[in-house]
C-alpha cells in the first residue's frame, strides 16, 4: 500500500465518479495549466444543476418534442444564457455575473461540457442553440434601440432568438442565398424561404441571412425579423433526431422589417456570418466531444456489469480494444478543444477571427468524426439496448440518431476540411510576407524565398 506521506506530494483531487475516462483528465486528479478555482466552482455549479433538474427529464422532454418554459427561465436565471454569447459578459443587458467574476472561454467550455452530459442534442440546442448562434449578431451589430428591446428577454429565458441562413439549396454555400430583402421607404420588403432552423417554430426573433446587394458574398445583410410580423410563417420538420429544439421551415412572403433592424452595415452580413460561425462552431465542438465521452463511459459502465460466456463484457479483449479506441480518439480531441480555447483567452477579437477560423473548422470536423465512431461502437456494445428508445441504452441510442445533427450543421464536414487546409495556406503566405518586409525593413540581406505551397 503507498504511503500517505507520498500522497501529499501528488495531485489527488477527484471530482465526479472517477470512472475512467467518464470526464475530462483534470476532473480526474491530472494536472493541467488552464483552470483555477473559479472553473472549479461553475463545474460543480452545472453538475449539480445537471443532476438535480435535467438528468431525470431529458428523455422525456425529447420524447415530447418539448422543453418546458420553466427550464429556459432557469436557464436565464444561472446565467447560462448570458454566457453562450460569447465574451464580453453582457452586463449592460443581464447584470453582473451572478457567480462573482468575469467568466472566461473555458468557463464557457465547461458549461457546455457538462450539460452536455444529458447525452441530448436536442436539448442542449433547444435550450442553448438558438442563443449561441442567433443572438451573437444583435449583441455586436444591432442599433442600441434593438439591442436594448430583445437582449434582456433573450438572456433571462423569457424569449428566444433564432439564426435564418439555411436555404432549400443553400447550406454552407452562404454566399448564393436566394431570399431578398429590397428597402422600399423606412422599410426592407423581406422574401425567402429558410429550412433547418434550430428554435424557429417558437422563436421570438430570426436573425435572418438575405440578399440585399450584387450577387455573390458582397450583397449579403442581416436582419432581425420579428414574431408576428405579417407574412412570417414557421412549420415544424420532422427529423431524425434533435426533437425537442424545434427545428422549423421558415417562409417569408412580403414581410416588412423596420429599416432600424438591420444588423450593423447593408451588405456586410457575410463578414458578420462568417465572424458568428467561429462561436457557433466552438460550441458544437463543446457538445459533441462530451457526447463523444458520454457513449464512451456508458458503454464502459454497461460492459462492466453485463456478462457473456460467463465473464464480463470487459473481461473480453475485443470490448477492451474498442474503450480504448474510444478513449484515444476522445481524449486527444478535448486536449485539441482546450487548445482552441487558450486561444481564445488569449488573443484579442481580431487575432482570433484571423488565425482560428481554420482549426476550429478542422477542430468540428475531427469531434463529430469522434462522435459517429463513439455512437457506433457504443451501441455494440450495448447491443439491441442501443436500438430500444429508453432505458439502459437511452443516451446511446440517442446519440446514434443526432450524429448527423452535429455534422452537418455549422458547416458540413467537406466544407470544413477544405476551409481548414485553405486557411492554414493563406495564412502561412502572410507570415512568409511579413518576415519578408521586417527583414527589408531592418536591412537584412534578403534570403532565398521558400516554395510556395500550392493548395
Amino acid at each position: 500500500m503507498m504511503s500517505p506521506d507520498v500522497l501529499k506530494s501528488m495531485n489527488t483531487e477527484v471530482f465526479g465518479d472517477g470512472n475512467p475516462f467518464s470526464d475530462p483528465s483534470w476532473y480526474q486528479s491530472y494536472n493541467s495549466p488552464y483552470y483555477k478555482e473559479s472553473h472549479k466552482q461553475l463545474r460543480k455549479l452545472f453538475r449539480d444543476f445537471v443532476e438535480e433538474h435535467l438528468m431525470p427529464n431529458v428523455h422525456d422532454w425529447d420524447e415530447a418534442g418539448v422543453i418546458p418554459q420553466e427550464v429556459y427561465r432557469m436557464a436565464g436565471d444561472t446565467g447560462t444564457l448570458a454566457l453562450c454569447v460569447g465574451r464580453p459578459w453582457p452586463e449592460k443587458y443581464f447584470g453582473k455575473c451572478p457567480w462573482g467574476f468575469d467568466p472566461d472561454w473555458f468557463h464557457e467550455l465547461i458549461m457546455y461540457d457538462e450539460i452536455s452530459r444529458t447525452g441530448s442534442g436536442g436539448f442542449l440546442w433547444g435550450v442553448a442553440g438558438g442563443t449561441t448562434i442567433g443572438l451573437p449578431p444583435v449583441y455586436h451589430h444591432a442599433t442600441e434601440e434593438v439591442r436594448a428591446r430583445v437582449m434582456p428577454g433573450c438572456l433571462k429565458g423569457e424569449k428566444v432568438a433564432c439564426l435564418a441562413i439555411t436555404e432549400p439549396t443553400a447550406g454552407s454555400d452562404v454566399a448564393n442565398l436566394k431570399t431578398t430583402a429590397k428597402l422600399e421607404g423606412d422599410h426592407y420588403i423581406l422574401n425567402g424561404e429558410k429550412k433547418w432552423i434550430t428554435n424557429g417554430i417558437f422563436a421570438d426573433y430570426f436573425t435572418v441571412a438575405c440578399r440585399t446587394g450584387k450577387a455573390g458574398m458582397g450583397g449579403i445583410s442581416l436582419l432581425l425579423v420579428e414574431k408576428g410580423m405579417p407574412g412570417l410563417k414557421t412549420r415544424k420538420m420532422k427529423c431524425s433526431g434533435v426533437w425537442a429544439s424545434g427545428t422549423t421551415y421558415v417562409t417569408f412572403d412580403d414581410v416588412k422589417v423596420p429599416k432600424g433592424n438591420l444588423l450593423g452595415k447593408e451588405n456586410k452580413g457575410f463578414q458578420y456570418i462568417m465572424q458568428n460561425f467561429n462561436h457557433e462552431r466552438f460550441g458544437i465542438c463543446a457538445m459533441t466531444n462530451r457526447f463523444s465521452r458520454v457513449c464512451l463511459e456508458e458503454a464502459l459502465k454497461f460492459a462492466n456489469k453485463r456478462k457473456t460466456f460467463g465473464k464480463t463484457l470487459i473481461e473480453h479483449p475485443v470490448i477492451r480494444w474498442k474503450v480504448a479506441e474510444m478513449a484515444r480518439l476522445v481524449e486527444s480531441t478535448h486536449a485539441w478543444l482546450e487548445w482552441i480555447t487558450y486561444q481564445l483567452n488569449t488573443m484579442n477579437k481580431m487575432e482570433a477571427a484571423l488565425k482560428l477560423g481554420g482549426q476550429t473548422a478542422l477542430c468540428k470536423v475531427q469531434c463529430t468524426k469522434v462522435l459517429e465512431y463513439c455512437a457506433r461502437e457504443s451501441a455494440q456494445i450495448f447491443g439491441g439496448l442501443a436500438y430500444t428508445r429508453g432505458g439502459q441504452g437511452e443516451k446511446v441510442e440517442r446519440l446514434n440518431r443526432e450524429v448527423r445533427a452535429m455534422a452537418v450543421p455549422g458547416g458540413s464536414e467537406e466544407i470544413m476540411l477544405d476551409l481548414g487546409v485553405r486557411q492554414s495556406a493563406k495564412l502561412a503566405e502572410m507570415a512568409k510576407m511579413l518576415a519578408a518586409n521586417a527583414a527589408e525593413a531592418s536591412g537584412d540581406a534578403a534570403e532565398q524565398a521558400a516554395p510556395k505551397a500550392k493548395l
